[in-house]
């Protein structure tokens, strides 16, 4: 009883419910009087509130946002710039919704078409009616060739000038070279306090850091006057290890928002695969290897969704809302980007979210780990 009072109970549905009954009583209206303005046109309700935004840095954001990594990636996500189209239409949709988080990076995109997504990205925020309130979180990739602070901040004009926007919402490493080459790390850091100095930026993040390194990069951050106003780690039912809970910890305690990236686990988790049925390409092999394990969490979330009226997708991005992540779902189709949109305007329980992780443990299947992620 009272998972159903927490599910029906809301402003959205007492705004609904009034919507209805006036959309009702205009129809009656309309069929008794021949001389009635044209048919009421009902109020469209928003899926969250303006107080229900998330404080990330100086920044306040939807409490999900939108990936873009398939923006202009052909060999794991089959772009072709034929979609760019139905991508706007996506965009659009997205902010009409109120959605204005946007994930891409300075390396989303394949060969020729590298930084495709951020260009994209630039181009539909320039032809949108909300331009002033999106933000753009972008990562700049720690390639071998950026070994010091001023080319990192060359990175960081040359995503500006392909979005064509004056300043970027949350700049990000994308990730950690701790592991293979720890001056270039410290040259990296140094770089996000000059673009953040400088004005290019209006917050900065990290991408695929763990606990240890996480907690470093703070602090060294901290004694510069550089708040760390975000963590973006691979985060999902399919990716729960010990690591990620103790890195949603530090950030809790350090006042860093966590971005969740992959909360559908590269779609092994909307449902639509078995072992029977593969996505083409990459994806095949690893969801191959993957989803043979997943039958417990799977069904969980399929009873979860048929009692909830949701779809799989809506229940496990909700998951990671309701341990107060911000996810980033990605989308390349409208059909997507609607299903995503319906994660939000309505809250798990504690107990769904208790089976919900009772299913991920009994699975044997996990998410691969980033190969990027440090300690």
């Amino acid at each position: 009883m009272a998972g159903m009072a927490s599910s029906t109970f809301s402003p959205s549905f007492c705004f609904r419910s009034f919507a209805v009954a006036a959309s009702n009583k205009a129809s009656s209206s309309s069929s008794s009087s021949s001389s009635s303005p044209a048919a009421f046109k009902p109020l469209k309700l928003p899926l969250f509130w303006p107080w229900q935004k998330v404080k990330m840095g100086p920044l306040s954001v939807s409490p999900m946002g939108f990936g873009t990594w398939a923006w202009g990636n052909q060999l794991l996500w089959g772009y072709q710039e034929s979609m760019d189209a139905e991508l706007q239409q996506i965009f659009n949709l997205a902010v009409e919704n109120g959605i204005n988080l946007f994930d891409t990076a300075d390396s989303y995109g394949t060969g020729r078409l590298n930084g495709q997504s951020e260009k994209l990205l630039g181009k539909f925020i320039r032809e949108s009616q909300e331009k002033n309130d999106i933000v753009i979180a972008t990562k700049f990739a720690a390639y071998p060739w950026r070994l010091t602070p001023a080319q990192f901040v060359k990175a960081c004009k040359a995503s500006l000038d392909r979005m064509q926007i004056e300043k970027i919402g949350i700049g990000q490493l994308h990730w950690s070279t701790a592991n293979y080459a720890p001056l270039q790390e410290m040259a990296l850091w140094d770089g996000l306090v000059a673009m953040y100095d400088q004005g290019l930026v209006q917050a900065v993040g990290v991408s695929n850091y763990g606990p240890k390194q996480l907690v470093k990069i703070h602090d060294y951050l901290k004694d510069r006057g550089v708040p760390l106003c975000s963590a973006q780690v691979q985060f999902s039912l399919l990716s729960i290890g010990d690591e990620q809970l103790e890195t949603k910890k530090i950030c809790d305690s350090l006042g860093i928002r966590l971005i969740a990236y992959s909360p559908l686990g590269l779609g092994m988790l909307t449902g639509k695969y078995s072992p029977s049925k593969l996505p083409s390409g990459p994806r095949g092999l690893l969801f191959r290897q993957i989803l043979p394990g997943l039958e417990p969490l799977l069904s969980t979330l399929g009873n979860i969704a048929e009692k909830r009226r949701k779809t799989i997708p809506q229940v496990a991005i909700n998951w990671c809302i309701s341990k107060g992540t911000i996810p980033i779902p990605g989308a390349k189709t409208l059909k997507q980007a609607q299903e995503n949109l319906g994660a939000l305007g309505w809250r798990l329980t504690q107990e769904e979210s208790n089976l919900l992780e009772d299913g991920a443990r009994a699975s044997t299947g996990r998410m691969i780990q980033n190969v990027f992620q440090t300690r």
